[in-house]
């Protein structure tokens, strides 16, 4: 077969078509294992919002100190999430995995027991780089144990929908937790759990890796992760320095420039860490443009409802936890929902359905008041902006790892790990702007509801875009995706 036929098939293969063998238990073991260890990462991206001001009084944080708390965390997963997914195919899934995972319990450890600020910001830098670890490891462990066909649709719909949960349980799991018992059980939550997930991986896990006998691609390592970890730092700066200062453009420049240094490098490197020709299949490649832009406009909708509940409706941290629960429940539902759907529409189609379900939501959280009630103005939107995006982010991630080789995988998975997360890092910081430039500095909770509305409506234009973007680029159904 010539590579112009490869690349032709591999495009227009929606979904994997079905291996002959099925899944046995071990396989769903292992299945839950990796969703296990998803859940923890994205969960600690939102779990330590609600405690913040407990951090604050207790250790005497600065504004600034207090930001970095969370921006420690964003940057180290998102700057060593490719060279995280290169390391699962070099070394092992299951040897990356409990590294990972090893790392961020450790890292849990230290930030809950943390005496000083600098201690807590250290130990969440620490977490970030074992969750940039362990993130890739997760989904390459599912896509190695789980054959090609409507079972693996069905197990990264379950991955796509622990992740979802985590984002959204973290605003409730973490208001119970500082209303209960403590700031710090934010983070030493995570370590009873970790050590569970961590004999569990002991135990159902076998060892197996893609790229046996190469060697890891240093210059390119360095490159990448300093280009990524530069980007998200200039995108963390907007919120304390905005989009022109030199604080925000030197690192956003720096590290574009050195992620086109990388570029060049790996093309002409024998062995790369990022082999450019997995941008030449048109599903890896549009598919992650589009989590990247969907990701974008999604991410922001749980920071965006937990505050405006909290400060114009006037709910407590727990409340507005609560408030949000239906919104989870529906992307948990969807996701699941969403690898039934793809035999029958077809992948791209559901994920363009999806994101006009979701622009449809955030079009009526728009429409917020000072005033809204709780049926009008979270529950309804909230319900419907999260179908959107469980029957979206499912077939996305499915496109993007279909066409990866063996010794692929890791990479593949570390790649959409990274456009998820850079696209909702870009995303909040951009609509954090939009909505604090409308309202300049007042603090009443009509302009509040104004600057949340207008990121909305933003939000709801970026997924009008990206359901275009994904009809015109992403490959059409196949003959053999449908009944």
């Amino acid at each position: 077969m010539t590579p112009m036929a490869s690349t032709e098939r591999t495009e227009s293969a929606v979904v994997e078509q079905p291996a002959p063998e099925r899944p046995d238990a071990r396989a769903w073991l292992v299945v839950l294992v990796a969703c296990a260890g998803q859940f923890l990462v994205v969960l600690d991206v939102s779990v330590v919002n609600v405690a913040l001001p407990s951090m604050r009084a207790d250790l005497g944080l600065s504004a600034l100190g207090l930001q970095w708390v969370l921006n420690a965390y964003s940057i180290a997963f998102a700057g060593f999430m490719l060279l995280g997914g290169r390391a699962v195919d070099l070394f092992g899934r299951k040897r990356v995995f409990q590294l990972g995972l090893g790392l961020f319990t450790a890292a849990s450890v230290a930030g809950g027991l943390a005496q000083e600020g600098w201690e807590l910001v250290a130990a969440r830098a620490v977490q970030g780089l074992g969750a940039a670890i362990l993130a890739p490891a997760t989904l390459t462990l599912i896509t190695g144990a789980v054959p090609a066909g409507p079972a693996r649709a069905r197990a990264i719909g379950t991955w796509t929908a622990v992740g979802a949960a985590g984002g959204a349980a973290g605003g409730f799991v973490g208001g119970v937790l500082v209303d209960l018992l403590s700031w710090r059980w934010v983070l030493l939550i995570n370590v009873p759990v970790g050590v569970v997930v961590m004999v569990a991986a002991a135990v159902w896990l076998t060892e197996s890796r893609g790229a046996a006998g190469r060697r890891l691609d240093l210059p390119g390592a360095v490159l990448v992760t300093g280009g990524l970890a530069a980007v998200a730092y200039g995108i963390v700066q907007t919120e304390e320095a905005g989009w022109g200062a030199p604080a925000t453009l030197v690192p956003l420049i720096g590290g574009l420039a050195l992620l086109g240094v990388f570029v060049a490098v790996e093309a002409r490197t024998a062995a790369p860490l990022m082999p450019l020709r997995v941008f030449r299949l048109r599903a890896v490649s549009a598919a992650n443009v589009a989590l990247l832009t969907t990701c974008s406009a999604s991410f922001g909708m749980w920071f965006f409802m937990t505050v405006y509940a909290q400060n114009v409706l006037g709910y407590t941290p727990l409340e507005a936890g609560l408030a949000l629960v239906p919104s989870s429940v529906s992307v948990l539902l969807s996701s699941k929902l969403a690898p039934r759907l793809m035999p029958v529409v077809g992948a791209r189609n559901l994920a363009v359905l999806g994101a006009l379900i979701a622009a449809a939501g955030f079009g009526w959280q728009s429409t917020m008041t000072a005033d809204g009630s709780f049926l009008g103005t979270i529950l309804g939107p909230g319900i419907l902006m999260m179908i959107g995006m469980g029957l979206t982010i499912t077939p996305l991630a499915s496109l993007a790892t279909s066409g990866a080789a063996p010794d692929e995988a890791g990479l593949v998975s570390g790649l959409v790990n990274t456009s998820r997360t850079m696209g909702g890092a870009l995303g909040l910081a951009t609509l954090s702007t939009l909505a604090a430039s409308r309202t300049a500095g007042r603090t009443t909770p009509e302009a509040l509801t104004e600057g949340y509305a207008l990121a909305f409506r933003a939000s709801t234009g970026i997924l009008l875009a990206s359901a275009v973007l994904m009809l015109l680029w992403l490959p059409k159904p196949s003959v053999t995706e449908r009944p």
